[in-house]
Order: structure tokens, then sequence, then C-alpha cells
């Protein structure tokens, strides 16, 4: 049954107690699959030099886990939709694990044999890609099925949160790691600290909250509708008629270029535009990723506050364009700043009030249908790593020819459109079939 605005109203009596407990595995499980996405961008110096690959080819190695991830986003929202999150982060995290794992002997495996050493690295690389797809939708699913319409924007801020934390800590203990132990020593530690955390998700979490041993049935005031799902096959006439889904899928896809900005771009930038060192361009180069830590949580809180005083659109909206125009102004302003240290400080603002609007956008789809949160979270997904696949390459290019300034200028500009596209998101008025049905 949809949500209406004046859902968002409801506080339930008595809150699941588990669901701190289960968005707290959400926020580690966050952390681990940053950590082996970025890995291997830090053992990329000793790797590189070892196996003989050129930065052309490197680049195809990095490029082929956004793929994988972009393509598998709605597949892997359906199965939290179908299956439910326990067994499909349990299976993601063992497949991604053990593709981190086997991406540190890739290069010696009987796959080099077919494809060569990039090709082989390519295709582990890409299957790791479509594992980790599955994570960040049924996080939507998880948040969407444990927590009522007014904390949802609040739990899914801090799930992803936690790309914050991994993003942060990732290069100075892959770089420690690697230097005392090896390149490969890096990728088998991710490995075990994702095999570890996908058994301790199975032991403690359970699908909703009527199923986990910490509840009571009848104190259960979150929907316990039975089974995780209700539907088994994608609404793609309802979403394709529902303009609010491609709005944001649009504007998710601006936010997704200029976050990809930071993840590939902003530590070279320090070092190479900045002129800090190697060390301290990687001090710095965290700060985006810890004001992200920060702001991501408070923007889910401030959307579900505004959408228990205002409605669910309002609430929603208010904060989604709020967040990326703000982005926008601080990183156009960070852009143009002659003094590197407010420079900084700016575009570490600008990164934050990106993911200050995260929560808006993730809620909303729990908001336009609780059936199909996974899948529709992971189509708009997709547009953001549409974006994000856009971003590395358009990124340098526009800098080498009109400087650096203006390839910033140019990411805020995308921002300020993504939060314009918010005036078009309408999230409480659900999907448009299930509005007519309604009304019959």
């Amino acid at each position: 049954m949809r949500e209406t605005s004046s859902a968002v109203h409801q506080r339930p009596s008595s809150p699941p107690r588990a669901r701190w407990l289960i968005l707290g595995l959400l926020f580690a499980i966050s952390v681990v699959t940053y950590i082996d996405r970025v890995n291997i961008s830090v053992t990329a110096r000793q790797m590189m030099p070892a196996l003989g690959l050129t930065d052309q080819q490197m680049g195809y190695i990095f490029s082929a886990f956004v793929i994988g991830y972009a393509l598998f986003q709605v597949p892997g929202g359906w199965l939290g939709d179908r299956w439910g999150a326990r067994i499909v982060l349990t299976i993601g995290l063992l497949w991604w694990s053990c593709f981190t794992a086997v991406t540190a002997i890739a290069a010696t495996s009987p796959l080099v044999g077919p494809l060569g050493i990039v090709g082989a690295l390519v295709f582990v690389r890409f299957l790791l890609g479509l594992g980790e797809a599955v994570a960040l939708p049924t996080f939507n699913r998880t948040v969407t099925d444990w927590f009522p319409a007014h904390e949802r924007g609040l739990g899914i801020g801090i799930a992803i949160g936690g790309i914050g934390v991994g993003s942060a800590m990732t290069p100075p203990l892959a770089a420690w790691i690697m230097v005392n132990y090896g390149w490969q020593i890096a990728f088998y530690l991710s490995a075990a600290l994702g095999m570890g955390l996908a058994v301790i998700w199975w032991l403690l979490a359970r699908d909703r909250p009527a199923d986990h041993p910490w509840e009571q049935r009848e104190n259960i005031a979150v929907s316990t509708e039975k089974g995780p799902a209700q539907s088994s096959a994608i609404p793609w006439t309802t979403l394709r008629n529902t303009p609010t889904v491609w709005w944001l899928v649009l504007s998710y896809a601006c936010l997704g270029y200029v976050a990809y900005v930071y993840m590939s771009w902003f530590y070279l930038y320090l070092v190479n535009v900045r002129g800090f060192n190697v060390l301290r361009g990687g001090l710095f180069a965290a700060a985006p990723f810890v004001a992200i830590l920060v702001f991501c949580p408070l923007g889910g809180w401030a959307t579900d506050r505004l959408a228990l005083k205002y409605g669910l659109t309002r609430g929603r909206r208010f904060i989604g364009l709020a967040g990326m125009v703000l982005a926008a102004v601080f990183i156009a302003c960070g852009a143009v700043m002659e003094s590197p240290y407010p420079a900084i400080a700016s575009l570490s603002l600008g990164a934050g009030w990106l993911y200050f609007s995260v929560g808006a956008y993730w809620s909303s789809t729990s908001d336009l249908s609780k059936i199909h949160a996974g899948s529709l979270s992971g189509l708009m997904n997709m547009g953001a790593n549409i974006g994000g696949a856009i971003s590395p390459t358009v990124t340098p290019w526009i800098a080498e020819q009109w400087g650096w300034s203006f390839s910033l200028s140019a990411a805020a500009l995308i921002a300020l459109t993504g939060g314009l596209m918010w005036m078009w998101i309408d999230p409480g008025k659900g999907l448009r079939e299930e509005v007519m049905s309604a009304e019959r």
C-alpha cells in the first residue's frame, strides 16, 4: 500500500529495538565496500611496475569495476526486494570479498591464458563491481523494512555515511600495508574483513523486525507484511509513467558526476595543482570524506524532520535542493580561491553539502513505493554511476583545455542543475499506477 504524505506523521508507538543494530551493521558494510573499492587506487603504485601495466591499462581495470557496478544496480535492487536483505547482502559480501582476494592473484591465475594479465584483472574487477552493486539498493530495502517513514532519511544517511569512513581510512592504511607487507596483502586483509562481516550479518540480521529474536511480534509497529516483498517483477510501465522517477535518476546522475570528481581526482588535484607533497596531499584528501561522514546523516535527519512537519514532498525537496545548491556554491568558490587552505575547506564543505542531500534521494524511492524500494533505488543509483563513469574522463579533459578552475566550476554547475531538478520531484504522490489504482 502506498504511503501518502500524511503517513509520515504517524509515529510508531514502539519502534523495533534491533533497528539500530541493523543500521550499525549496514554502516560497517558500507565502510567495507569502499575499502574494497578504493584499495586498488593505492596498491596500483606497486601493481603497475610489478605487472608491467601502463596508465591506460590501469584505467581499463579501474573502469571495469564501475561498469559492473552500474550495470547490476537494478538487478541488485530487485534481488533485495525479492529475496530479502539478509541473504542478498550475505552472498554479496562473500562474492565481492572473494574477488577482492582474487585481485591479488589474477595476474598469475589460469585466467591469464585466455585473457592476458590486463584481461584477467578487468574480468575480476568487473565481477567485483557486479557483486558490490547489491549493497546500496539492498541497504535501502533494509531501511525501508526496519524504519518508519519519519526515520528513513536518517537511517539511509547513516548507512551511506560509511562511505566517508571507508574512503578516508583506506589510502593511509593500504599504503602502510603495501609498504610493509606488499600490495597483495592489502587485498587479502580486505577480503578477510568482508568475509568476517558476512558471517556477522547472517547471524545477527533479519529481513523484517517481526523475524528478529530481539523483538516481540505484538510490539512491532513498522510494516510486517508477509515476506520481504510482494512483487516478483519490476513494474517498468509504472516507472516509465511516473515523472518523479526519471527526475530522480537524472538529478542523482548529476550528484554522481560531482562525487566521482572527489573520488578520482581530488588527491591528484591537491598534489599537482595546489602543490602539496605526497603525504600532506593524502592527509588533506581525506577532508571531503570526513565532511561526508558528518553531513550525510545530518541531511537524512533534517529531511525526516521536515517531512514530519511539512509532508513528504516538501521535506524531501527542500533538503535535496538545498544540499545540491549549497554544494555548487562551495565548489565554485573553492575552485577560484587562490589560497590552498581556504580552497580545501570550501571544496570539502562542497562534498559535505553534496551528501547532505543523499538521504532525501534514497528515502524518496521508499516514499514512492515501499514494495519496490530496492529496485527503484537501484535504478536511481545506476544514474549516479553513469554520471560517475563520465566524470573521471571529462574532468581532466576540461582542465587540460581551460584549467582546473573551469573544470571544478563545471562540476559546480552540474550540481546546481541536479538541485534545480528537485522542483519536479514529488515523492508524496507515489508511483503513477498505484495512485490510479487507489483512485479506482
